[in-house]
């Protein structure tokens, strides 16, 4: 995604303030919000997994994510491996951006009108349910049938970083389409894993959850805007959906749909209020009172966060340490696998392994592309401006990289088994195929956009004309 206006103002401040800023903040602000950096700091979690795992060191590595963490406050207690506390606690961070993600789409974005949403929407539906079939065909009445979900979910990482390193070779309304496409397939892998891939129900702490919420509710709706209550209810929340069975991480999900997506303070009213705030601080300057200035300048910094939505605002604050903090991480805890020719034709031979490569790399492409086709066919959506059916063959094909939440469900579904070293092999290497394939697809066939193309030669022309000038120039 693009460096957030609001970072982009911050940073500008600063930088008028430090040279540091100017030459060293700046470009860092671009490449952490840069696509493709989100998706090479996963590449680099998962290769010093694997590196760290097929080395003299691996019993160092399984030791550090067995190692058990507890934490006993009397009143309750939390006792999990260090690999479960990234799975069950940092990842709620992962899904609570996915949550505002949904939220923001849902209200503003591709998902808030049904024109707009049609297309993505069927595709990624089309794009779950075959993956899903294949792979029952493959693991019918079997121990392996469990992990249904595993290709169902596409990596919007590693999917948008493909497409930002195509520059502009994509239109704009490839790369909306994917993202909308991506929030549908969230939402769709977030009702799996809440319905399908919990443990004992604990009614008692289900019910602890849903007051939690009701009071969330009743904050909201008397406009109490105090961050600080609403981080300690989510923590209670996370607590209680914890203890009931449910998968912990759906309370990140269920937490970003519950921000508010409005603006306490409108521009229009923003100017109004700011303007007199200033004009009173100029005349508290003049008439020298520090104390009033600082009061008002409060009262301004203040007025100026709430004109910024509570779901943009942390979306902001939140999405570099998900790239470059939780999802690495998570990387690191879950894709240390043995790698050995053995193991690689145990994992070829196995009905699992089998149904999530054919499933990811010809299931999710053909009912992407399918389902698309049949949408446009039927006249229920259509394509978007400046794009083709080769981008949409293209980006069918990178839909089957399925690397996190893949790798997510895995653990849920065959937590414990020999069957989960089968699946991360299966889902490595139809990650790694779908991606490369999606790429060189959208790079050899997919044609430009109508803008650049016009852009580059407007950029001809002008060349052309410099060089007849120079020439006649010359000739005088």
């Amino acid at each position: 995604m693009p460096v957030p206006p609001r970072a982009r103002g911050e940073a500008h401040v600063r930088a008028e303030l430090s040279m540091v800023t100017r030459k060293i903040s700046l470009p860092v602000q671009q490449f952490i919000y840069a696509e493709q950096a989100s998706g090479l700091s996963l590449l680099i979690g998962t290769v010093v997994a694997l590196v760290w795992v097929n080395s003299p060191w691996d019993h160092v590595y399984r030791q550090l994510w067995e190692t058990v963490l507890t934490i006993d406050l009397n009143v309750f207690q939390i006792s999990m491996d260090a690999h479960h506390w990234v799975n069950e606690g940092l990842m709620v961070l992962f899904f609570f951006l996915m949550g505002l993600e949904i939220k923001r789409e849902l209200v503003h974005g591709q998902l808030s009108n049904w024109r707009q949403a049609a297309l993505p929407a069927i595709a990624a539906l089309g794009g779950m349910i075959l993956p899903i079939l294949i792979y029952l065909v493959f693991t019918w009445n079997s121990e392996g049938a469990r992990g249904w979900g595993i290709p169902m979910a596409t990596d919007i990482a590693f999917a948008l970083g493909l497409l930002a390193l195509l520059g502009s070779r994509i239109p704009r309304e490839l790369k909306i389409f994917l993202i909308a496409f991506a929030i549908v397939d969230d939402i769709g892998g977030v009702l799996v894993i809440a319905l399908f891939y919990t443990g004992e129900l604990s009614l008692g702490a289900i019910g602890v959850a849903l007051a939690l919420i009701v009071f969330w509710l009743g904050l909201r709706q008397i406009e109490i805007q105090n961050r600080g209550i609403y981080a300690f209810i989510a923590i209670l929340f996370w607590l209680a959906v914890l203890k009931s069975g449910i998968h912990p991480t759906i309370a990140g999900v269920i937490i970003g749909l519950l921000t508010p997506t409005h603006r306490y303070y409108q521009y229009g009213e923003f100017t109004y209020y700011a303007g007199r705030l200033v004009k009173e601080a100029q005349e508290a300057i003049q008439q020298g009172e520090h104390e009033r200035t600082s009061m008002l300048l409060g009262q301004l910094e203040e007025l100026t966060r709430y004109t910024e939505e509570s779901v943009e605002r942390l979306e902001r604050l939140i999405r570099p340490w998900v790239s470059y903090c939780v999802l690495p991480i998570f990387a690191l805890a879950n894709a240390g696998i043995v790698l050995s020719l053995e193991g690689f034709e145990k994992a070829l031979e196995s009905s699992v392994a089998l149904g999530i490569l054919v499933a990811l790399i010809v299931g999710k492409y053909v009912g992407i592309l399918g389902s698309s086709w049949l949408a446009i066919r039927l006249k229920w959506a259509a394509l978007p401006p400046h794009v083709s059916w080769s981008h949409m063959s293209g980006v069918a094909l990178l839909g089957g990289i399925g690397f996190t939440v893949a790798l997510f469900i895995t653990s849920l579904a065959f937590e414990a088994t020999p069957l989960v070293s089968e699946a991360k092999i299966a889902i490595f290497i139809a990650s790694i195929a779908a991606g490369l394939l999606g790429y060189f697809f959208l790079f050899l066939y997919a044609p430009r956009p109508p803008l650049q193309e016009q852009e580059l030669d407007d950029k001809q022309k002008k060349t052309v004309w410099a060089v007849i000038l120079s020439w006649l120039c010359a000739r005088k």
